[in-house]
């Protein structure tokens, strides 16, 4: 069992580290492919006077006259012992540039996300106690109007309303972690992303609960005398409680890319904001580091997730060792 189980964790660091090579490889291709010159982010508006050996120059200096196999190894090798390059609109290491403001990201989507599971499973739970009547079909009806708005408009109408009309909340920026003022910036963008997102979850975790209430061991469960609220809280939330991890790690890319737009909206320095400067004045550097960072959290999001249902029904795991040896 031992080997098997040594097996299973080499296997999932492998699933992690060529997820990350084929992303690595996709941002690299697509960004040098783009049209657009990544000397005008490094050297500004004095690039138009340049002469033709200046910039041949410049790009030697920046490695970008190589062939893009070359480029790529390069940048492989030095990512490898942490170094991914220079910032061209800082001036700097693009990890320092990052060190900055992940931190700002990281605590906007994780407050959004643990708002969203736990208003989600809540909205799911008192859905389910009353379905099929009108506080339901209206909840629901209002769910699915408020998924289908956009995050960016979301924000705008949030800013519109508690920053210029009745001017109580800020509409731009971010102060240092661990202060009050944190909280005050950080209600609008979360309010805009929950909004947006909290019925795809909510109606996801609705359908497995409504599903698991319809199950033959309920007619027992109420033969013994248990209440409703017993039998949704001992046995039915546990039961598709690995489905709701399930769900929740499905969720984490629309939760991050509903951030990248929210910052965007609301001025918010995180790695959204950087993301999109990044990829319009082609910092190339930058744009690898976020998008590595974005997509290695996404694929361990998914492995903690299966960790936790294997924890919670350890069947799962069971299945996939077997799989793995047929």
């Amino acid at each position: 069992m031992k080997n098997q189980t040594a097996i299973y964790i080499l296997k999932k660091i492998g699933q992690l580290a060529l997820t990350i090579l084929v992303l690595s490889i996709l941002v690299f291709l697509v960004s040098r492919l783009a049209p657009g010159d990544p000397l005008r982010a490094y050297y500004g508006e004095s690039v138009e006077k340049m002469s033709v050996q200046q910039l041949d120059h410049a790009r030697e200096r920046l490695g970008l006259n190589d062939s893009l196999p070359v480029q790529y190894i390069r940048w492989a090798a030095d990512a490898l012992h942490g170094d991914f390059g220079i910032s061209y609109i800082y001036k700097q290491p693009a990890a320092q540039v990052v060190a900055d403001v992940y931190q700002n990201t990281l605590l906007l989507a994780g407050v959004s996300f643990l708002l969203i599971f736990v208003l989600g499973l809540l909205l799911a739970i008192f859905c389910v106690r009353h379905e099929g009547r009108a506080v339901d079909r209206m909840i629901c009806k209002i769910g699915v109007a408020a998924n289908s708005i956009p995050e960016f408009f979301v924000a705008l109408i949030l800013i519109l309303l508690f920053s210029v009309t009745l001017g109580i909340l800020p509409q731009s920026g971010a102060h240092a972690l661990g202060g009050g003022e944190t909280l005050h910036h950080l209600v609008l963008p979360v309010s805009a992303i929950v909004i947006s997102h909290l019925w795809y979850c909510a109606y996801l975790m609705r359908n497995k609960l409504s599903d698991e209430v319809r199950k033959e061991y309920i007619l027992l469960c109420k033969v013994k005398g248990l209440t409703q609220n017993q039998i949704i809280y001992r046995h039915c939330l546990r039961n598709i409680m690995p489905a709701v991890v399930s769900i929740m790690a499905i969720f984490l890319p629309h939760l991050l890319g509903g951030a990248y737009v929210v910052e965007m909206v609301f001025s918010y320095p995180g790695l959204g904001e950087l993301g999109v400067e990044s990829a319009q004045y082609h910092d190339y550097n930058m744009l690898m580091l976020i998008s590595l960072i974005t997509g290695a959290a996404v694929v361990l999001a998914n492995m903690i997730a299966q960790v936790i249902n294997e924890k919670l029904d350890p069947r799962i795991k069971y299945e996939e060792i077997r799989e793995g040896q047929s």
